[in-house]
């Protein structure tokens, strides 16, 4: 509990100016207020965040002109404001405080704080309005057929996309603030008859016991509360798409919304959500079991295609065809580098011209990858510094990793594979399935929220049918149940036919 507010109202400005010292965009603003213009009353609020519009017409106007019925010497006598916000203001949203802390952390959250002679509580008014960019399509999870509205970085309008979804009393929204000093606005989204009371509290927990400066983005909360920091790969979900946000509520998830930031975050995470994009649903379950099974394919390519020609060519020629091994032998010739180095030249070249195309906004970024690609990939065939199969590989490599839906996921994977190459440059095949044997323990082992990462291929999934969902995709008439690693509360959710 912070310092009490003073009955004086000069005090209670003099105590802000001291607190909000060489804040700039602060303003106070006095009037008189009452029948008779005989009350001292002061606006506090933070210019740029407030919609002075509303302020101007719905409260400083009513405030100014008066109120015939309202006798303001008894409110104040009384130590009561609700009359004066019931009568005389016309906004929304407006609430009573005492607590000066909390008075300023709603200033520099866009309220506008409302101080009167000796009332010794101030009103607070609901008056954010700052410059926000409009609902727009999702860059990062485009679909063909399918909802266009993604999140954007202001959370009213997120809880107001996803509300528009549910429209169900059940869903819950419990809002909270994180860091010391952003306080940082942050919404946990769950239905409450599906959502496992269990997982709801473990999220909750995690969040209270969040001690930093500041949230600046939902990346940074998800790195503080996730299980296993050290792990490469993300054990929870983002997205920018309201749809897939109101779909894994529906399966009994937790959704996490923060403010300045359109990517919400959903808990628990596994495999196989990570492995699913939003437009898996929008298409018919024959096409999109063959695009799972084709992704699936290329989630293998981005991580051992690399590895799997170093082994080869270094160690087991024998297992490729005769007339195969002598175009690798001659396309070799000219090369003076192991196959292992070659590799990671490459490779590393192919990171360099993804990390300057996204430093790189625009169409210049997306022309200097496919340039750059090209030109330095003749040139260096031409040269004799790799071989023409080493190009191929590496683009087909670079191809698969883009066919992942999550793009933490990818990176994941993208990790491994350097851990990969390595391996199989020292031990060859033996290396390949010893990294293999390590990686599927690390999954194993790896939880999200206490929820087994490998569900449901592991054991929590298969007895209950949940592998319709995974690699491949059943007809949405056989989805009547929710998947059972969320421990949804009310399993059903389709009727019998």
């Amino acid at each position: 509990m912070g310092e009490i507010i003073s009955r004086d109202l000069n005090k209670n400005i003099d105590k802000l100016k001291i607190i909000l010292k060489d804040c700039g965009d602060i303003s106070y603003r006095f009037i008189d207020i009452g029948k008779d213009m005989e009350r001292e009353a002061c606006l506090v609020f933070s210019d740029g965040l407030i919609d002075k519009v509303s302020i101007s017409e719905y409260a400083i106007q009513f405030l100014m002109t008066g109120n015939e019925d309202c006798n303001s010497e008894f409110i104040f006598k009384s130590n009561e404001l609700d009359k004066l916000a019931k009568e005389s203001i016309a906004i929304p949203e407006v609430r009573e405080e005492d607590d000066l802390d909390k008075i300023v952390d709603a200033i520099l959250s866009g309220e506008t704080a409302f101080f009167v002679h000796k009332a010794n509580k101030a009103l607070i008014l609901s008056s954010r309005g700052w410059p926000t960019r409009g609902v727009g399509e999702p860059e990062t999870e485009t679909v063909v057929r399918g909802p266009r509205d993604g999140f954007s970085e202001t959370l009213k309008i997120n809880t107001t996309l996803v509300r528009r979804r549910i429209k169900d009393p059940k869903l819950k929204i419990k809002n909270t603030k994180v860091g010391r000093r952003s306080k940082t606005d942050i919404a946990i989204m769950y239905i409450e008859d599906i959502a496992s009371e269990e997982i709801l509290k473990e999220v909750n927990r995690r969040i209270d016991e969040i001690d930093i400066d500041g949230i600046l983005d939902s990346s940074m909360l998800e790195f503080l509360i996730e299980d296993n920091y050290l792990s490469p790969f993300p054990q929870i979900e983002n997205t920018e798409r309201p749809d897939t946000l109101a779909a894994s509520l529906y399966e009994g998830r937790i959704g996490i919304l923060v403010d300045n930031t359109p990517f919400a975050l959903v808990v628990p995470a596994t495999i196989g959500t990570l492995s699913q994009s939003a437009e898996d649903y929008y298409s018919r379950w024959t096409i999109t079991t063959v695009i799972r099974l084709v992704r699936l394919i290329a989630a293998f390519l981005s991580l051992l295609a690399p590895a799997l020609y170093i082994a080869i060519t270094s160690f087991h020629p024998g297992l490729i065809p005769t007339i195969l091994t002598y175009y690798l032998g001659a396309s070799r010739v000219n090369v003076p580098f192991p196959a292992v180095i070659e590799a990671y030249l490459m490779e590393l070249t192919i990171e360099l011209l993804r990390e300057s195309g996204t430093r790189i906004a625009g169409p210049i970024g997306t022309t200097i990858g496919i340039v750059g690609g090209l030109i330095i990939g003749q040139a260096a065939v031409e040269a004799g510094i790799v071989s023409p199969l080493m190009i191929i590989i590496v683009a087909i490599t670079t191809i698969s990793s883009f066919s992942l839906p999550s793009y933490e996921w990818a990176s994941g994977f993208r990790f491994c594979r350097f851990i990969f190459m390595a391996l199989a440059g020292i031990l060859g095949l033996y290396g390949i399935m010893l990294g293999i044997v390590v990686l599927t323990t690390h999954f194993a082992r790896l939880e999200s929220f206490g929820i087994p990462f490998s569900s449901p291929y592991s054991g929590l999934g298969i007895k209950e049918g949940d592998l319709k969902d995974t690699l491949v995709k059943a007809p949405i008439q056989k989805f009547q149940f929710r998947p059972i690693f969320t421990f949804p509360k009310d399993r059903r959710r389709m009727g019998k036919r």
